[in-house]
């Protein structure tokens, strides 16, 4: 191809087009204009087009092609806001997975800013409509971060809060009206001060790539609210933006962290808002098709049915990570949210996709190697959603010894055992140390368990003791979509009541479950607003609702403060403890253990469990004494009873001068861990429905 390449009319607009540099993806400026690069299996032609700020196309180039099927020009005099997009020219058969098509506008995947909302459309392509699609943005990557540098968060002192961009803020009006909802009310000092107040370390943030509503939803007046649909896996979503969403969400990163707080981010990468047969062609789909996507074999098993992507997220496709250039496309997008956006970690959403090759999920795949040699990549914090609904999918204790993982097992015993379940005690033993039978002792962290007892995809904690099943009828499905399997509760009255008892009942069980989160071994996370009570009127998936119903309310009763007060105050208990989340024990080092911690399981009635208490089926209470080996070391004493009668619980014996002072009684429902911190010695009534805390003590304090 000559140096000189094909423009439009020259009147309108000042650029000119030369060879450009295969790499890196995506436009790249310089002082002279503007490097744009694209990959594309297939395509005989790629057409870079240029618009100008009403979206008109004021110029159009053809890209110079390198062996590997790499696309690249240099446009000169492009400056930082210029939108463009591409048109791919190649063979349209769809019957071999082929959809290439000169008339559809496509994003860019490596665009790290859209200039709107993409809206879905009826129509798989945009043809000669190109309106219908966003544009990609050029920009640079300058921001004034004002020296602040990331917080690295201790693994035994994270404590994650999941939160939505727009769920937290948007109704609270001590926050400007146009930060409401946005990445900048996220990091607004009213934000701030609750997560401090409260004593989190780590958000969480629910999905910021670019995303799209289904276009059912939009017949039910609903939309995708939650963001698992994404059209791209690095230009933040515009939904949560005033006016830049690169620059304002770099700006909530720097607030947070200038506060000591980690910003993690949910990703998704298993699928794309593309869909499958008959869906949008917006990207990837135009570039490479058949190498982006995975498809199930036909019957004969030799040959793939290009009219049948493999659906392992349930959204229609699954993107290809065993092919070399979509792996590089995360890994690529991985990486400039950690340099360029300064993220700290991610969760990602159904991780078990990610690592899912030719037979099937590989501990030792692609992408599990490419994280671990990445110099940038290996420092960061991953926690894994450990499943998906593909063949093998369920892999809770299968990922990398690197990795945290979300614990489903724990939320379920957890949730059995408050809601008065029998013989459970073994499994939740198991639980409150870091379920080693799941993490392999020596080989895991102690923090490797992520313990939640809700998270976004469920019912939230007031809901989870107000409702014995789901109640989803507003998301237009007759109330059959959602998890059927909740371990809930409503004790007595099926959602909101008057009921005092049965409303001290709900309040104690939220206190119970919090406790137990806070006191048990591993990584806890908890989910926005179940710290001060918000419901989402028994709807245990509400991933379509951008109402009401999920964002978060400021109005707080006199019973939401209180809950509020006690989550705070066992989340600095936690904090200030030695033990609680970082338990060392001598069969479960990975460094040398010489001075371990000590662990002792009781029977309610003082005796140590022996093999048949384990297993006694009318079980619903259990004790254990934590300690440390060292001189003057911590020691600790929980007694946990889920029955719905009271039971007195003999204590173990302590040396002369010794004695154990109350710390926690769940009873308590004042806002503090206790009403009195009493000295006991021998014996302690433990209420019904109750957790107690006791911390060995000299006499005299």
């Amino acid at each position: 191809m000559e140096d000189k390449l094909l423009e439009l009319d020259k009147k309108k607009h000042p650029f000119s087009a030369s060879r450009g540099q295969f790499l890196p993806l995506g436009a790249i400026l310089d002082k002279e204009g503007c490097h744009f690069s694209v990959y594309s299996l297939g395509a005989y032609r790629v057409d870079l087009c240029l618009f100008d700020k009403h979206e008109n196309e004021i110029a159009n180039y053809p890209l110079e092609v390198k062996q590997g099927k790499m696309w690249s020009i240099f446009v000169d005099q492009v400056k930082k806001g210029q939108l463009y997009g591409y048109r791919v020219y190649g063979d349209y058969q769809p019957e071999n997975g082929l959809l290439f098509n000169q008339n559809n506008l496509l994003i860019d995947p490596y665009a790290r800013a859209l200039n709107r909302v993409q809206h879905n459309f009826a129509q798989a392509q945009s043809d000669d409509d190109h309106s219908q699609v966003v544009k990609s943005v050029v920009i640079d990557n300058s921001f004034d971060w004002k020296g602040v540098t990331k917080p690295n968060i201790p693994e035994h002192e994270r404590i994650i809060y999941e939160v939505h961009v727009k769920s937290f803020s948007q109704r609270n009006k001590k926050i400007p009206l146009e930060k409401r909802g946005k990445y900048l009310g996220l990091s607004h000092p009213e934000s701030i001060k609750h997560y401090k107040a409260l004593g989190i370390t780590s958000l969480q943030i629910m999905p910021v790539f670019s995303f799209v509503s289904e276009l059912r939803l939009k017949s039910f007046g609903l939309t995708n609210y939650w963001g698992y649909n994404p059209i791209n896996f690095f230009a933040p979503e515009n939904r949560y933006s005033q006016f830049d969403a690169v620059n304002e969400f770099k700006t909530m990163v720097r607030e947070l962290h200038a506060e000591g707080i980690e910003v993690i981010l949910d990703v998704v990468y298993n699928h794309s808002a593309e869909a499958g047969n008959n869906g949008l062609i917006l990207s990837l789909k135009g570039f490479d098709n058949r190498n982006y996507y995975t498809f199930e074999k036909e019957v004969d098993g030799n040959h793939f049915n290009y009219s049948n992507y493999s659906n392992h997220s349930g959204c229609g496709n699954t993107i290809n990570l065993d092919y070399p250039w979509a792996l590089k496309l995360a890994l690529d997008s991985l990486r400039y949210w950690v340099t360029e956006m300064q993220v700290d970690g991610f969760r990602f959403d159904l991780a078990v996709t990610l690592a899912r090759e030719a037979n099937g999920f590989n501990k030792h795949s692609a992408f599990f190697k490419a994280l671990l040699q990445d110099p940038v990549l290996s420092r960061v914090k991953l926690i894994a959603e450990p499943w998906d609904i593909g063949p093998g999918g369920y892999r809770l204790g299968g990922f990398p010894s690197d990795w945290l993982e979300c614990n489903d097992r724990y939320r379920d015993t957890l949730r059995s055992f408050w809601r008065g379940d029998t013989g459970n005690v073994g499994d939740l033993a198991t639980r409150l140390l870091g379920s080693r039978d799941v993490f392999a002792k020596s080989y895991r962290s102690i923090s490797t368990s992520v313990n939640y007892i809700c998270y976004h995809d469920g019912f939230t904690m007031d809901d989870l003791v107000s409702y014995e099943r789901r109640h989803n009828e507003a998301n237009g499905e007759k109330s059959r979509d959602g998890h059927g399997h909740n371990l809930s509760a409503n004790y007595g009255v099926e959602g909101q009541t008057d009921d005092v008892k049965i409303n001290q009942i709900r309040q104690q069980q939220k206190r119970n479950l919090i406790a137990s989160l806070f006191l048990s071994q591993g990584t806890p996370h908890f989910l926005s607003g179940d710290e001060m009570g918000h419901t989402q009127t028994g709807n245990n998936n509400a991933y379509c609702q951008d109402n009401i119903l999920t964002w978060l309310s400021w109005n707080l009763t006199d019973a939401d403060k209180k809950l509020f007060s006690f989550t705070s105050e066992v989340i600095k208990l936690r904090k200030e403890s030695h033990i609680f989340g970082s338990l060392s024990l001598s069969d479960d080092c990975i460094d040398r253990c010489e001075n371990s911690d000590l662990v002792q399981w009781y029977h309610p009635n003082g005796e140590i469990m022996e093999e048949i208490d384990w297993h006694a089926s009318n079980s619903q209470a259990i004790a254990v004494e934590l300690r440390e080996e060292k001189q003057l070391g911590e020691r600790w004493f929980i007694i946990l009873n889920s029955s719905s009668y009271h039971i007195t619980c003999n204590l173990p014996s302590l040396e002369v001068g010794l004695a154990w002072k109350m710390k926690i009684n769940t009873v308590c429902s004042s806002g503090k861990l206790t009403d009195e911190e009493a000295n006991i010695t021998d014996a302690i009534q433990v209420k019904a429905r109750s957790v107690i805390l006791l911390k060995c003590v000299r006499h005299l304090t």
